[in-house]
């Protein structure tokens, strides 16, 4: 993604805000221990409009004016982490204005004087159900913002809105990172009885994708085994693989800034006929949801014939006898948006667009028998249908 890039999302963010100038922050780096800092990783609505992969930057943009403003960075600071150089910045941005915080608080205060609403980020509309604590930018922002400006427009669903329908090379990048992926799924599959720790995949996984260009792994990678897996987002990756056992593998590899997710579930050993059964339930489930998948669909309908498709799964394995086994054995989401958020948003439409890129990720859970079972591939919708990004990668069990 060069400067052109990053200028033309701030030129589509303007035409649906013609009238109000927009303030957003980069995330700020994150306590690890002591003196040290967690890897950082930045807003994605941000990096969308600028493509900085650096912490406390500030951006501002009133019709075709813009703005960065600069953080303040102390010599020692630059000394142990370094900093870009304004030329750096210009290359990356291709913003020419480049200002302190201090300039920054007179030129919003000349802003409010024409302007009665800022735009920003609100909140995380599912920010109640984190447990975590969110990145203080944003909240430090909105209080600056409210001491200048009368009103503050939350432009999230606007971003997510432009950033649901994937434009042509951000569609080559998700590509790039799937097919990686793919090829780091058969490098481990073919090897999978070497294996005696969770770890071991992990760490193959981790160098693959480095030695091959990625940046890394889009989130934290799921290696789990046995009852490990009935654990969503389960991460430790520290058990002993065991012959009889199971193995769910969720990761993705991230390139060029965008994301790849996918899921396979994969024995160990030969498999039981109780596995068997449960694989091949979530299989012949995922592949009927996809066949679903077109523009035009209502998501809502989505929704309600995915269900139907999972509860079927459910009575097929012997799990379904009331609505309330639903989500006892199936507790997570069908589909989720993908993008620069391995969690991106379908920008709040009723319906599929073409361009859009979702995963669709069936799994049947059990912890009373450690099986925990699913498969998740990458699916673009099309002018007449879709494409699953990841079909070179089998389904099956091995």
């Amino acid at each position: 993604m060069d400067q052109t890039f990053f200028k033309s999302n701030r030129r589509r963010l303007v035409k649906v805000l013609p009238d109000k100038p927009v303030v957003l922050t980069a995330n700020a780096l994150m306590q690890k221990r002591s003196d040290m800092a967690f890897e950082f990783w930045q807003e994605s609505n941000f990096w969308w409009l600028t493509g900085l992969e650096e912490p406390d930057w500030v951006l501002i943009i009133e019709g075709n004016n813009e703005w960065l403003v600069r953080p303040d960075s102390t010599e020692t600071s630059q000394i142990f982490n370094g900093s870009s150089t304004l030329d750096d910045i210009h290359r990356i941005t291709g913003i020419d204005n480049i200002i302190t915080g201090h300039e920054a608080k007179g030129l919003l205060d000349k802003l409010a004087k024409k302007h009665d609403t800022v735009a920003a980020l609100g909140q995380h509309p599912h920010h109640k159900y984190f447990d975590f604590y969110q990145n203080p930018t944003q909240g430090l922002l909105q209080r600056k913002l409210k001491r200048v400006f009368n009103n503050i427009y939350d432009c999230r669903g606007d971003l997510a809105k432009l950033r649901a329908i994937k434009q042509p090379q951000e569609i080559q990048a998700i590509e790039q990172a799937v097919d990686l992926t793919v090829e780091g799924f058969r490098l481990i599959s073919n090897k999978l009885q070497s294996y005696q720790y969770e770890y071991q995949i992990e760490a193959d996984f981790s160098y693959f994708f480095r030695s091959n260009g990625a940046s890394g792994h889009a989130y934290d990678p799921i290696i789990a085994a046995g009852k490990n897996a009935c654990t969503l987002h389960y991460s430790i990756n520290n058990s002993a693989i065991k012959a009889q056992q199971l193995l769910l593998i969720d990761v993705g590899a991230k390139i060029s800034g965008y994301s790849a997710d996918i899921t396979r579930t994969y024995a160990i050993s030969k498999p039981t006929k109780r596995q068997r059964q449960i694989h091949q339930a979530v299989e012949d489930a995922h592949h009927k949801i996809i066949g679903l998948l077109k523009p035009g669909l209502l998501i809502k309908d989505y929704q309600i014939q995915s269900d139907s498709i999972m509860k079927d799964a459910l009575k097929i394995a012997g799990l379904y006898s009331s609505d309330s086994d639903y989500r006892k054995y199936f507790p997570h989401a069908i589909s989720h948006g993908l993008g620069v958020d391995v969690h991106d948003s379908l920008g709040g439409f009723k319906e599929f667009k073409e361009g859009m890129v979702l995963t669709v990720e069936p799994g049947i859970y059990i912890p009373e028998e450690s099986i925990g079972i699913r498969i998740e591939d990458d699916i673009l919708i099309t002018s007449d249908g879709n494409r699953n990004l990841s079909a070179k990668l089998p389904t099956n069990l091995l």
